[in-house]
């Protein structure tokens, strides 16, 4: 069994002690059992010597100028409790509050717009809900890093600006030690006007009092421990400082949070039996970790000998605490064994005398989205265990019978005992790779290949500045990207499409001090971080201009932003079958092919497991089919959410302000219906857009983007009646279009002729606003002219770029090619192309002996090139390893490229 530290014979802490009643011996102080059993207050005496605190059920008191007036602002009861809290956590102020969520809350409004925070990246689900929250809606910054490592906050502590430092030790629910004091001194040392904060619940006051190691503030959810039978809601806030408790107090009394005389009388009464009742959790909890861990399940407890930062838990606690958790390695084994138990009750919280079990993934942590939790190592199939005070041998007696019905354990003959169930080899192979229910098959070094589509405005241009709907959709001209490993010490670019624009950077040199650092799995904050940008500018990119300093720029902000941990060496090359600047969000498109290869190659992002072929030949896979809404998602939402966070980040780089649809589009594919508000974008999917065929036609005229808007702006200035009616019958004709593409009744010849209508009538209301050209009027005449008569509108910015001409489906390949020749004869450039695709897409990583029963199955040609397992690896003097689908990818023709690329095996699709 493993060594554990019994509080009953730890050294005694100088703690508050009633004054001696002589003067000639002088008393030692109390020990905390003692302490607990005893709640006294000398400045509170009752008239009648009840030993027990009696409830003041009262909401107002008689008199003016007395102790209390309105039980929101004070109660006998309750001040009773503070005291009581406060002795017992070592503190000179307690207030206790309506949950531990609330304490949190009370101590969060101490925040001002601007500050920033550093948390834990192992925190309860309700903390991280709140400081979302913050994050989101109170303009302050959240950081959440590893703090089981001191170092790793350091980078983080900027003086003037960190204004709370929040922890938790041991963390819930992996049981990650925190050196208190350690950061706490750190923090001292570096923002002075900082606030640490400690998450105490974990532990309670009898086995770790944080102000002890530094803490200023500590809280508890005192629903827990504190009051130990679950039959109450509290929260309590304890500290030193006067300062901060007449703050907090000062918001207690404002909001009203304040706990009600008969909960105070409860958690009284509770607190008594602290520490007895943990004395019997934590000697039980020792035992059942001891089972688990020698079963061969990981198991987190501080009181195994191979715990991670043992050492410094004992520093700072006298006690091991009465919560464990355990992986099995697969989710589906977890949900039987929680199903299983009978002794062990299903729930979400933890601290009561019962036992308890749950899965934090899908109770207490579900708040938190689930690619947060595989970035922050959070396991999917984690069972976590709150000790009761139940007879130890009923407890692991039941947890046994749970693990035999599940199937974990069997009974060893040879052994005479029950030993851990061991699968095939395949069995674990696929355990290990769908712990966290995705799938993350790669090695250290291997290539990516992504691609995101490009997008057009079908209607809404311009006025969706000013408060209109726009339809944005998908187009089948796409941006391809291509991460490949570097075997030294660079990350390097090829921009085909920029001047085949190339160039390298020695890693160790670019500027990775610069700005604030973002920890694993977090958001970007809503501002660039321009610190970081005036560097790479100054440091990386002095001698480069024009469109490949802006794209280096991007490419190398996130680059610096997500791969702090890693610092991968590789290449990225990117080229495009759309046409660059001509409204198509090439850079939207750029942007999300960039970031999607930068999270998968830092592990951001996972991928989902690979699907399991038929083991008798029939019903085999099918390939994901790339047309409209057809093919199968399999890209998780969670993870394109995720990687549409960072394509904005990036085209905010690009743009300074974009709307966020192009990146939008880019991802979901699809069709978009997007709305500005005051409050913020909203954003809805088309999910019953219908696939259109369409001619894109380049006028090759650049496009001044703000200009177009500025002369919108200053037209509605001028003429307002004008311009709202405008704005009025835009409105209208996005509205029926969604109308049109929603109906089932309506036939595929009647839509396709009120998109015509709907297309026809938009253009004239951007010529009315002065935002189509000359170019973009003789490409409309032409298509309109006999035979085609088709109708067209520009699409994007105006001024130049692109025209988009609606092509029905019986329109003959001939006169769609002379269209095109008369088109091409005026200088234009055309593009036949399908509306409304797949989104973001990344080649299939899984390694051929995963694919090849699906690929035999399914007839997959032969000499497919699926990453990692490109053959053909080849030093080259730039220091780069060139597998041949680098090179393959950077010489094939732009016609023949998007075919060339759906040959190379199975894409996931959004």
């Amino acid at each position: 069994m493993a060594p554990t530290i019994d509080p009953k014979v730890a050294t005694a802490h100088d703690l508050p002690t009633p004054d001696p009643e002589s003067p000639v011996r002088a008393r030692k102080p109390y020990r905390f059992s003692t302490l607990c059993a005893t709640v006294e207050n000398p400045e509170m005496k009752d008239q009648y010597g009840s030993s027990s605190v009696p409830i003041y059920q009262s909401a107002t008191f008689k008199g003016v100028g007395n102790a209390y007036d309105y039980s929101r602002s004070g109660n006998p009861t309750r001040s009773h409790l503070e005291h009581h809290i406060a002795k017992i956590s070592s503190a000179a102020h307690a207030l206790t509050v309506a949950s531990g969520m609330a304490a949190l809350d009370i101590i969060l409004r101490i925040l001002k717009p601007g500050d920033e925070v550093i948390a834990g990246d192992d925190l309860y689900g309700g903390t991280n809900r709140l400081l979302s929250y913050m994050r989101t809606n109170g303009g302050v910054t959240v950081h959440h890093v590893d703090t089981t490592n001191p170092t790793s906050v350091l980078p983080f502590i900027k003086a003037g600006k960190t204004r709370m430092v929040l922890l938790e030790s041991p963390t819930n629910p992996l049981l990650k030690i925190v050196d208190i004091a350690a950061i706490s001194k750190d923090v001292k040392e570096r923002a002075p006007d900082a606030i640490v904060v400690v998450d105490n619940t974990m532990m309670s006051p009898y086995l770790q009092r944080p102000l002890e190691h530094g803490a200023d503030i500590v809280y508890d959810s005192a629903t827990k421990y504190l009051s130990g039978h679950h039959d109450l809601m509290a929260g309590v806030i304890t500290c030193n400082r006067d300062d901060l408790h007449k703050q907090m107090a000062f918001t207690v009394n404002a909001v009203g949070n304040a706990l009600a005389p008969n909960d105070c009388f409860l958690l009284l009464r509770g607190t008594k039996t602290l520490a007895l009742r943990m004395d019997r959790q934590q000697a039980t909890s020792d035992l059942v970790a001891t089972y688990l861990h020698e079963l061969g399940f990981t198991t987190h407890y501080p009181g195994l000998a191979d715990h991670p930062n043992r050492d410094v838990h004992a520093r700072i606690a006298s006690g091991n605490g009465a919560v464990l958790s355990f992986e099995t390695g697969d989710k589906e084994l977890s949900e039987r064994i929680v199903g299983s138990t009978r002794l062990w009750g299903i729930s979400v919280s933890f601290g009561c005398v019962n036992s308890l079990i749950s899965m934090p993934c899908v109770m207490s942590h579900a708040s938190i989205d689930a690619a947060t939790r595989a970035a922050r190592g959070l396991p999917e199939d984690l069972i976590r265990l709150c000790v009761g005070i139940e007879d130890p041998i009923d407890l692991i007696d039941d947890l046994e019978q749970a693990l035999i019905d599940a199937g974990a354990i069997a009974f060893d003959a040879q052994l005479n005992k029950y030993t851990r169930a061991m699968q095939s080899t395949n069995d674990q192979l696929n355990q290990a790779v769908q712990k966290l229910g995705l799938y993350d098959p790669r090695p250290d070094e291997q290539e990516w290949f992504v691609s995101a589509p490009g997008k057009v405005i079908l209607f809404g241009e311009h006025a969706v500045v000013h408060g209109v709907t726009a339809i944005a959709a998908s187009v089948d001209l796409r941006c391809y990207g291509l991460a490949t490993p570097r075997n030294d010490s660079k990350v390097s670019v090829h921009f085909s499409d920029i001047d085949n624009f190339y160039r390298e950077w020695d890693i160790e040199k670019l500027p990775w001090s610069a700005g604030t650092p973002l920890a694993a799995g977090e958001d970007h904050p809503d501002a660039l971080d321009q610190v970081l940008m005036d560097a790479i500018n100054a440091e990386a990119l002095s001698d480069i201009s024009g469109h490949a300093r802006h794209a280096s720029l991007a490419f190398l902000y996130c680059y610096i932003q997500l791969g702090r941990d890693r610092k991968p060496a590789f290449n990225l090359a990117t080229r495009a079958t759309l046409p660059v600047g001509a409204g198509l969000g090439s850079s939207a498109s750029f942007s999300s092919c960039v970031v999607s290869a930068l999270l998968l190659i830092n592990r951001g992002i996972t991928l989902p497991p690979p699907p399991a072929p038929s083991t008798t030949g029939t019903d085999a896979p099918a390939p994901h089919v790339h047309v409209s809404h057809q093919g199968r998602r399999f890209v998780p939402q969670s993870v394109a959410e995720r990687i549409n966070k960072w394509a904005f980040v990036s085209e905010k780089v690009l743009h300074g302000n974009p709307s966020g649809i192009d990146n939008s589009v880019a991802v979901f594919g699809g069709a978009l219906a997007y709305t500005k508000h005051p409050s913020g974008p909203k954003m809805e999917q088309i999910q019953s857009f219908k696939s259109l065929k369409f001619l894109l036609t380049n006028s090759k005229i650049p496009r001044d983007t703000k200009k177009m808007v500025a002369g919108v702006g200053s037209l509605k200035a001028s003429e307002p009646e004008l311009v709202d009616g405008v704005f009025k019958a835009i409105q209208s004709i996005t509205d029926e279009a969604r109308r049109a593409l929603a109906d089932p009744e309506l036939s595929r010849h009647e839509l396709l002729a009120a998109m015509s209508a709907l297309i026809t009538e938009n253009h004239q209301h951007l010529v009315t606003l002065g935002v189509s050209h000359p170019t973009l009027e003789a490409i409309r005449t032409t298509a309109a002219a006999e035979p085609f008569k088709l109708s067209t509108k520009l699409t994007g910015a105006g001024g130049g770029g692109c025209a988009v001409t609606l092509v029905p489906d019986d329109f003959d390949a001939s006169s769609l090619e002379s269209l095109m020749q008369q088109l091409i004869n005026q200088t234009f450039v055309p593009y036949p192309a399908a509306i409304g695709g797949s989104g973001l897409g990344i080649l299939s990583p899984y390694s051929p002996p995963q694919l090849a029963q699906a690929q035999a199955q399914t007839a997959a040609p032969s000499g497919q090139v699926t990453p990692p397992q490109t053959p053909g690896l080849a030093s080259v003097d730039s220091g780069h390893a060139d597998p041949l689908l680098r090179i393959a990818f950077e010489k094939q023709n732009i016609d023949s490229l998007a075919k060339w690329a759906d040959g190379l095996g199975r894409w996931l699709y959004v």
